[in-house]
């Protein structure tokens, strides 16, 4: 006779559900569940909700981003039809010349000089957006109506303190001196400042006439800015587009600023795909915390079928209380995600200097739909068994559910979980990579762990060594499967943060310590011919010894073999780069030292040959026999390739791409270039070159070194940050899986407790468990980033990176003191849990 069972209303059925977590929570079950969703939850929305702030600043700046609704941005000086074309839709016009100099302030022994980013304006710039500057550093800064006014600049307050002035002081840039006459507090059109390489010096345009700045070889860039009416504006872009020229692009407020939203696009894919990791770390902890819920209410669910409840029924209960706990656990999230990216903005420093506008609630959603998604993907699976539990398993333990049909439910959460890893990527191929490669190191892991585990397997028979040691051992090795995804879960978190630490000091200081000893650290460029002797003998006076300068002539690539080229003609982003804009040309009777033939011979000096380096050559598609037209300052020069060579890029030595025979370039419009080695007790011969030679610029690649270094930790330490994710979750994955065998435990504990083990004994035989397996982890991961670093240095960097020790011993040390972490939250009580109840159990 079947139970007079009523049907559940809705209402009956949510608040029957809501009764169930309010149990399940008070007793612990679904805790974890919920602390694994957070985790999930709170990495996806913390680079969310980064990415979102800087978008909506993005939109928000887009006209003052650019200076005006569109940019045509030129490396040759801007055509006068271009000019009249935005005259006569009626725009208003204005133009900027940017182009790295040097600065000097001081005379004498005092003098001191500086790379500096130099910018040369006209009245009415900017179009869009304001400009603010102030009477001095940490002063009220307003907006500036005007330019600078004639002998006067305008400079970034780090200038003032690298060159130890103040404002009123006069700065030589060139042949001419200027009046520093105010800091400039918020430049529109540099954009958000993610790398600023050289502090600014802003300067009326009139006044480069004089400096001696603009010669041929200068790589300045040409900026028209153009403001008006929408109709105005789209005209004369489309007009521009059919009409550009090479090594120009257009920019509008619809791009916004390409190259910066291109890095940011880039940053936030990486970014997300940490973030993901993270969470794909969290749902094996979800996966196992869902499991012992199931497995602990078996019994349970065979009641409630004796007193009628029907599958369907069950199914929504429970799918109910798991819906209100990925509710909770998504809002928790996200208020942790939104105060986490508050630590990636502090992290990344001055890398973000803008006002970031406050965040939508997209990325709340999106975090949302990754959390949700986990609970579905991992937590149900296991959760089907239940309603398929036999009302006779009240009278006979049996839970009759195929594992197959687990398995397929995994397999479709791992399905979901690939296609929101290529959402978030939004590139197939990159997060196909990032996926695949995390998968298969967790399959190496895994592998390595279980072969660990085997070899460990005959010492259970060691009878001479502890009772503590080998209590341990035998727990090991019993829950083999436990003990794996324990070591592989803390391992790919540990992994990750070790990576990143010898990314951020080994890396370098080894790129830094490839270069000989005595390798360059100083470029000297825009040399002009008629001082290329006097600064060979300063030189030479300065006891540098001979120093070898080489000419470098500026020129554009139109045809291979009679076809023209242009950047349409390559799919790589690097060949089309190449192509857009000038080479670097050089001419010379000798090859140099660091270079070497690979394929053909050394170019003929009276002939017209060129010898060109292998890598660019493969870019480009030129081979042996080509022939290479180049536009060089309006004149056509066509050259055979006859060599190919293999160049020292590590030397620090100048180098080029392309070096043609003297008979063809000898004559052409040039400047001249040298790198030296400039001892620390020698450092003043850079301002007395610019004292003497105000044209020349000069790059100090060690200071260059030291801000890539700065920009370097910032990203690294932001990503570091997120990681810190990865390894809480598997902390967690750690916590679950003790937590999953700690009923399992608890009978053993109580057996051994019986058979005569003290507690001491079994609390030690624990932690010495734990700590193999932290141990182990550790290991692994300091193996892992030490081989992946390596392979960088290899492939990537091309050095030799010396090991580091202390790797392996802060790996081992972080696992074992998180698995001890992880197993103090999950096994606590169970050596309290006294015998005599264990044996009334079993």
């Amino acid at each position: 006779m079947k139970p007079d069972v009523r049907p559940f209303s809705s209402l009956s059925f949510l608040a029957q559900a809501w009764r169930m977590t309010v149990r399940d929570w008070r007793a612990g079950e679904l805790r974890l569940l919920a602390l694994a969703l957070v985790v999930a939850v709170a990495s996806v929305a913390s680079v969310g909700f980064l990415a979102d702030r800087i978008r909506l600043a993005l939109e928000r700046d887009a006209a003052q981003l650019l200076g005006g609704d569109l940019v045509l941005v030129s490396d040759a000086p801007i055509s006068e039809i271009q000019r009249e074309q935005a005259a006569r839709l009626g725009l208003e016009v204005t133009e900027t010349l940017q182009f790295p100099s040097m600065a000097a302030a001081g005379t004498g022994d005092a003098l001191r000089s500086q790379l500096t980013a130099l910018k040369a304006v006209q009245q009415g710039y900017p179009l869009r957006g304001r400009l603010r500057v102030a009477d001095g550093p940490a002063m009220p800064d307003e907006v500036a109506w005007d330019i600078p006014a004639r002998g006067a600049v305008w400079v970034d307050p780090q200038l003032l303190s690298l060159l130890e002035v103040r404002v009123g002081d006069e700065l030589q840039l060139g042949d001419k001196r200027f009046r520093i006459e105010r800091v400039i507090a918020v430049e529109p059109d540099r954009g958000m400042n993610f790398i600023n390489v050289a502090p600014r010096v802003m300067m009326r345009t009139d006044d480069l006439d004089g400096t001696g700045l603009v010669t041929f070889g200068s790589r300045i860039s040409y900026r028209l800015l153009v403001a008006g009416q929408p109709a105005q504006v789209r005209e004369y872009a489309d007009w521009l587009q059919a009409r550009l020229e090479r090594g120009q692009r257009v920019e509008t407020l619809e791009s916004g600023r390409p190259e910066m939203r291109r890095t940011i696009d880039r940053a936030q894919q990486f970014l997300s795909l940490v973030a993901l990791l993270a969470a794909l770390v969290a749902a094996v902890a979800v996966a196992l915390a869902a499991r012992r819920f199931t497995l602990r209410h078996f019994d349970s669910v065979a009641v409630m079928r004796c007193l009628g409840a029907t599958q369907s029924a069950l199914t929504r209960l429970f799918a109910l209380e798991f819906l209100i706990i990925a509710l909770g656990a998504a809002a928790a999230g996200s208020l942790l995600g939104y105060v986490a990216h508050q630590g990636l903005i502090a992290a990344l420093g001055g890398l973000i200097t803008t006002d970031l506008p406050a965040a939508t609630l997209l990325p709340a959603v999106q975090g949302f739909l990754a959390g949700v998604w986990l609970l579905l993907g991992f937590a149900l699976p296991p959760l089907a068994q239940l309603r398929h539990v036999s009302p006779v398993r009240v009278l006979r333990r049996e839970t009759g559910v195929a594992p197959a049909r687990t398995a397929v439910g995994y397999g479709i959460g791992a399905l979901g979980f690939a296609l929101l890893l290529l959402w978030f990527a939004r590139d197939l191929k990159l997060g196909a990579m990032v996926a695949g490669g995390f998968l298969a190191g967790f399959a190496l892991f895994c592998g390595l762990a279980w072969l660990g585990v085997r070899w460990l397997e005959p010492l259970r028979q060691w009878q001479r060594g502890p009772v503590a040691l080998r209590f341990a051992l035998a727990g090991v090795v019993r829950r083999r499967g436990a003990t794996v995804a324990q070591i592989c879960a803390l391992a790919v978190g540990l992994m990750a943060l070790l990576l990143l630490s010898i990314t951020r000091g080994d890396l370098v200081d080894g790129w830094r310590q490839a270069a000989p000893p005595d390798a360059p650290n100083r470029f000297l460029i825009n040399i002009q011919p008629d001082q290329r002797e006097a600064v060979g003998q300063r030189l030479a006076d300065a006891g540098l010894g001979e120093t070898e300068l080489y000419p470098m002539v500026r020129g554009r690539l139109l045809e291979i073999n009679g076809r023209a080229v242009g950047p349409a003609d390559y799919e790589d982003e690097r060949a089309r780069r190449l192509v857009d804009r000038e080479f670097n040309l050089s001419y010379m009777d000798e090859m140099p030292g660091h270079n070497r033939v690979v394929a053909g011979r050394w170019l003929d000096p009276s002939a017209a040959e060129l010898s060109m380096e292998e890598g660019i050559a493969q870019t480009l598609g030129v081979k042996l026999g080509d022939t290479l037209r180049f536009d060089v300052a309006g004149n056509a020069v066509e050259v055979t390739v006859t060599g190919l060579r293999a160049v020292d890029w590590d030397s620090m030595r100048v180098n080029f791409f392309a070096i043609l025979s003297p008979a063809v370039l000898r004559d052409m419009p040039q400047s001249w270039i040298t790198a030296l080695h400039l001892p620390e007790d020698k450092a003043d011969l850079s301002s007395a070159l610019i004292r003497e030679f105000p044209n020349l610029t000069i790059f100090d690649t060690g200071a260059i070194l030291r801000q890539v270094q700065g920009v370097l930790d910032q990203v690294v330490a932001a990503v570091q940050f997120l990681f810190l994710f990865t390894l809480a979750a598997g902390c967690l994955v750690l916590y679950a899986a003790l937590a999953s065998t700690r009923d399992e435990r608890v009978r053993e504990a109580g057996l051994l407790r019986v058979l005569g083990a003290t507690r001491r004994q079994l609390s030690a035989a624990q932690w010495l468990e734990l700590g193999a397996i932290g141990g182990a982890a550790g290991l692994l991961a300091a193996g892992g980033a030490s081989a992946i670093a390596w392979l960088l240095a290899r492939f990537v960097f091309k050095f030799a990176l010396a090991s580091n020790p202390w790797v392996w011993v802060a790996g081992v040390s972080v696992g074992v003191v998180c698995a001890w972490a992880g197993g103090w939250m999950g096994l606590r009580g169970v050596l309290r849990h006294p015998p005599l109840a264990t044996l009334r159990e079993v």
